[in-house]
């Protein structure tokens, strides 16, 4: 919608991860440096954390993009609370392999199969599991199970590992030793720093055209690393919710004021409230919260600290509330609607002229 507005090509802040996005910040190169050097010892299992929207699912794309197929075979698995005799199914599945009625020690002995045709034709199999933290245990000695197959001294197939900081605390319980002992290499996905935060907006700005319209004052990307915490998913969540406000009055600049008032929404649609009197920049430890529909997570753990731990009070949650919160979302709706008409009515009336 303000993409025409501002003169733009596409959607320069949209949620999905798109490897054609990609910014190389300092800790997104060191991850993707952990991936390649994973490939390179062509064994064993490579741990990639981060917290939610920290971007390691773009990393992982990236890496994709890249691989030269001539030389691997890749299977990317998004886990969903799997157990072992899943994982297995889910495994073959991502290789391309049958699973239509077929038991379990007859999956393990297509997938070797399968593996071991890979490796006659020169190639080596990879598989990147995301979101590995909703693996249960036995799903997790089930990986470390299938990293036996083996010709000769060469390993069959190579694991990569990502999720959240959970998976981190999972690792660390006795029962995983054995896999640890296959971990190669491990990496902790941080944040964007205040610089690499404003390179990573104007990064992705520019990839759709953008030449300054909006212009973006100095104290706008510092109030949008305040609230963000270098998170990318969530600059791109207060981005693009920046750019529309900016359209929606007809504005060029984009201050910290602008940030505010954008924050300040999320938060009220939220229903939630500044509980640690510490600002934007304050931290709140072991909360997690959706926003936009559930598409977005922000986490807490990693210095968001904006959110109480519950939501609305018994006040703030009472019907008036509500219906203050919603007469403000429809006014917003109604006004977006007639900027829409002030840009699209001109274009109309010039058509039916060119018609007569």
């Amino acid at each position: 919608m303000y993409e025409s507005f501002y003169k733009l090509t596409g959607k320069p802040f949209q949620l999905s991860p798109d490897p054609d996005f990609y910014y190389e910040s300092r800790v997104h190169k060191r991850a993707y440096a952990y991936l390649e050097y994973g490939l390179y010892q062509g064994e064993g299992f490579i741990v990639i954390t981060g917290e939610v929207g920290a971007g390691k699912t773009t990393v992982v794309r990236n890496l994709l993009a890249h691989l030269d197929q001539s030389k691997v075979v890749a299977a990317h698995l998004v886990s969903t609370m799997l157990d072992a005799d899943d994982l297995v199914r889910s495994v073959c599945a991502s290789f391309g392999l049958s699973t239509k009625g077929t038991d379990k020690g007859s999956l393990l002995a297509d997938l070797e199969s399968f593996l071991k045709n890979v490796a006659l034709k020169g190639k080596r199999a990879l598989l990147i599991v995301d979101e590995a933290q909703n693996l249960t245990p036995r799903a997790i000695e089930e990986l470390r199970m299938l990293s036996n197959f083996q010709v000769g001294e060469r390993a069959l197939l190579q694991s990569f590992l990502v999720g959240q900081p959970e998976l981190r605390r999972i690792m660390q319980h006795q029962s995983m030793q054995q896999l640890r002992q296959r971990v190669i290499a491990s990496y902790h996905l941080g944040p964007l720093d205040r610089e690499e935060t404003e390179r990573y907006i104007e990064h992705r700005l520019k990839h759709v055209g953008w030449t300054g319209d909006p212009s973006i004052e100095t104290d706008a990307y510092d109030a949008v690393f305040a609230f963000t915490s270098g998170i990318p998913r969530r600059i791109n969540l207060v981005c693009n919710r920046l750019m529309l406000s900016g359209f929606l009055r007809d504005s060029h600049t984009l201050t910290a004021a602008d940030v505010e008032v954008v924050a300040q929404e999320l938060k009220e649609e939220l229903g939630a409230v500044i509980g640690t009197g510490e600002g934007l920049g304050g931290r709140t430890d072991d909360q997690t919260y959706r926003m936009d529909d559930a598409t977005s997570v922000f986490s807490g753990t990693d210095g968001l600290g904006i959110f109480d731990t519950g939501m609305l009070d018994a006040g703030d949650g009472s019907l008036q509330a509500r219906v203050q919160r919603l007469e403000r979302t429809l006014g917003t709706l109604l006004q977006m609607i007639r900027r829409v008409v002030q840009v699209v009515e001109p274009i109309t009336r010039q058509n039916t002229q060119a018609k007569h």
